[in-house]
């Protein structure tokens, strides 16, 4: 059972979710264990468990195992060069897990990333998170209190900004002939599908969102390259709206 990945170490949880078959492909193992959970996390004690845990202001970072399914499910839309819209990005934990899938250091490629969420307090939370993940900072300092950000965010690679996601990126995040987001992932609960959000994917694309409110259904949303758009219910979920 999903619960039973939980670990004392980083490498330890990665290990167990490979194990129960959570992770799966290569791509996808190799970009979580560059990223520490636990720099994401507001209780280290809960670092670990496959478990969600509270960071504040209302909201959770999700369990381990929710992370893997959407990101095993987005795999094939997160491609070098691709563009990924997180939507309720809380923390910021996919943001760089995201990054290293769309922007690997052998491909010579570099995709972009962006995350979106509602509250300042976790805007500003997840930038700061961004900061203690020893792949992204160059000097080792805070993003907030140094004027040489981590690469990756310098270069606009990653950006998070607050706004409704429900709505989609604001027109300000879209440059002129941008075709689509490739992957969009939600990490927070909707009570209906968000329309504006199936309009923004890339033709072809891909949203993993839960919905239905709490307890809802996590639904796979395909577009594919004539614009067509199909709509999977994967599996039962729990989430914060």
């Amino acid at each position: 059972m999903a619960w039973t990945c939980t670990s004392t170490s980083n490498s330890g949880l990665i290990n167990n979710l490979v194990q129960a078959s959570l992770l799966t492909s290569q791509r996808a193992i190799q970009a979580f264990k560059q990223v520490d959970r636990a720099h994401f996390v507001t209780r280290s004690g809960e670092a670990y468990l496959d478990s969600p845990s509270y960071i504040g202001y209302g909201a959770t970072i999700s369990a381990p195992h929710m992370h893997c399914h959407a990101v095993e499910d987005l795999l094939p839309f997160l491609t070098p060069g691709s563009s990924v819209l997180d939507v309720g990005s809380g923390s910021g934990y996919l943001l760089p897990v995201f990054h290293h899938l769309v922007s690997p250091t052998d491909s010579g490629k570099k995709g972009r990333v962006l995350g979106i969420d509602h509250l300042t307090q976790l805007v500003d939370l997840a930038t700061t998170n961004l900061s203690k993940n020893p792949l992204f900072v160059t000097p080792p300092a805070s993003i907030l209190q140094s004027s040489t950000p981590s690469v990756p965010v310098q270069e606009g690679h990653i950006k998070v900004i607050l706004a409704d996601g429900r709505k989609g990126a604001p027109t300000a995040e879209v440059p002129e002939g941008f075709a689509g987001w490739d992957a969009i992932h939600v990490g927070a609960a909707s009570r209906e599908m968000p329309e504006a959000l199936v309009e923004q994917l890339a033709k072809p694309g891909r949203m993993f969102v839960p919905v239905g409110g709490e307890q809802g259904q996590s639904t796979q949303v395909d577009k594919d390259q004539h614009g067509q758009v199909t709509k999977t219910k994967l599996f039962g979920v729990n989430y914060i709206p």
